[in-house]
């Protein structure tokens, strides 16, 4: 895929919002993969996945089921243009409190937390956003173990997330949410927090970037041109176990993909989905993205996508010149 798609900026103009000013992610170049359960929990299959990111950015209206191209998809790409990235704990007054400061290392583990409002109260009414009202990840340092979760709240404000096994390390933690009133009723944000898994930690280098990526016996080939200067257009290609192209590609909260994207040395997140829409009986094998990488430097990217009601998640490494 080459550069030259001035002919499409009507369709950008409708559909890009789903990526711009997301300085957002995508674009899946990468080797190495990891597998992950139906509770959204993934454990590296390399453990020595990691390195990459990538800043700011939002999910495209598909994320919420509706035709991915239509021009509410843009409402994302322009909270995302805020500078939604997990890199502040607090934005508008909205701050991410985590209940403890560390985690404990080799076991599954419950995470509280509360977002806190302009008005200093834990916030309890929140906007569903991608059939959620509340999306969690986590990372290590060195972009390893991640995990996107979807957790609990009680009628306090308290939220828990159960998390799968930590490696010791620096993590970050990062809340995804829309508050449901006040004057910033439906802006997304994503805050960012850091914790510690004591224990001795061994950093995993960085997988080198390709142009597929494997997991559960599915290739996800990735064809686009990616720069800072610009968004442009993505695509990834699914094909079965069987080596068949994949036609029964699933929704998963509301869209047949979810993008989450980590800038290797700051950690920035963004997260995005296909502006191909969601229809009856299946999806795949081609998903189409818009994007909008406004950094330079290796990305690693997770592409979460569903069959046969089980859930994979493929990591791959994308260079952006």
């Amino acid at each position: 895929m080459t550069r030259d798609w001035k002919g499409h900026r009507p369709l950008l103009a409708c559909s890009l919002a789903l990526a711009v000013g997301a300085t957002a992610l995508l674009g899946m170049a990468a080797q190495g993969s990891s597998a992950q359960d139906s509770s959204g929990q993934v454990a590296s299959a390399q453990p020595g996945g990691s390195a990459a990111g990538h800043s700011a950015a939002d999910h495209s209206a598909a994320g919420h089921g509706a035709a991915a191209a239509s021009p509410a998809a843009g409402k994302h790409g322009g909270h995302a243009m805020a500078g939604t990235d997990g890199l502040a704990p607090e934005r508008d007054g909205y701050r991410l409190e985590p209940r403890v400061a560390g985690l404990p290392a080799a076991r599954p583990v419950s995470f509280p937390f509360v977002v806190t409002g302009p008005d200093g109260r834990p916030v309890t009414e929140f906007a569903e956003s991608q059939t959620k009202r509340m999306h969690l990840y986590a990372i290590r340092s060195d972009l390893t173990g991640y995990q996107h979760q979807h957790p609990v709240m009680a009628a306090d404000g308290t939220w828990t997330a159960d998390l799968a096994a930590l490696d010791p390390g620096v993590w970050r933690v990062y809340a995804s949410f829309a508050p449901a009133v006040g004057s910033h009723q439906g802006t997304e944000y994503v805050l960012g927090s850091t914790v510690t898994v004591p224990g001795t930690a061994t950093e995993a280098p960085l997988p080198a970037a390709a142009g597929t990526a494997v997991a559960d016996g599915y290739t996800l080939t990735v064809q686009g041109d990616p720069t800072s200067a610009e968004a442009f257009p993505l695509t990834v290609t699914a094909t079965g176990p069987d080596g068949r192209p994949v036609t029964d590609l699933q929704p998963y909260l509301g869209s047949y993909a979810h993008l989450s994207a980590f800038h290797e040395g700051d950690l920035a997140l963004a997260h995005l989905h296909p502006i191909t829409p969601v229809t009856a009986g299946g999806g795949g094998p081609v998903l189409t993205f818009y994007a909008l990488l406004a950094k330079p430097g290796n990305w690693r990217v997770f592409l979460q996508f569903q069959t046969g009601g089980r859930l994979h998640t493929a990591a791959v490494t994308l260079r952006v010149p």
